[in-house]
């Protein structure tokens, strides 16, 4: 792949990273252990009142949170590794078959692991 492509791929990645973490910032908080991993939370919900109905409510945004959370999370997984790819050269190659990624497939999904015949 030329360095003019893996440029382009690279700063699309970079701005979807950007995107997903201020997404994945609104419904969760960086783990201080580990702050590659996002803790779901509950939201704006007063937890402190012994209301069941906001308790009910918090644990229903926290649930659903941690759905949306979880699938914000592997895409940025996904990306990371792409844009890990483009700094080691290795970016655009099928993990499967080893051999060039189409173009029209990472326009498509910048992150794309593998060739279209090993989706």
């Amino acid at each position: 792949m030329s360095k003019n492509a893996s440029k382009k791929f690279e700063k699309t990645l970079l701005d979807e990273k950007r995107l997903l973490e201020k997404e994945l910032s609104q419904i969760a908080k960086r783990n201080p252990s580990n702050p590659n991993d996002w803790m779901p939370t509950t939201g704006e919900a007063d937890q402190s009142k012994a209301d069941e109905n906001v308790v009910a409510d918090a644990f229903e945004n926290l649930e659903y949170n941690i759905g949306v959370a979880t699938r914000l999370e592997n895409r940025l997984t996904d990306i990371s590794d792409a844009l890990d790819k483009i700094k080691n050269g290795t970016y655009g190659t099928c993990e499967k078959g080893k051999h060039p990624i189409e173009k029209d497939r990472l326009e498509a999904n910048p992150a794309a692991r593998t060739c279209k015949a090993h989706m």
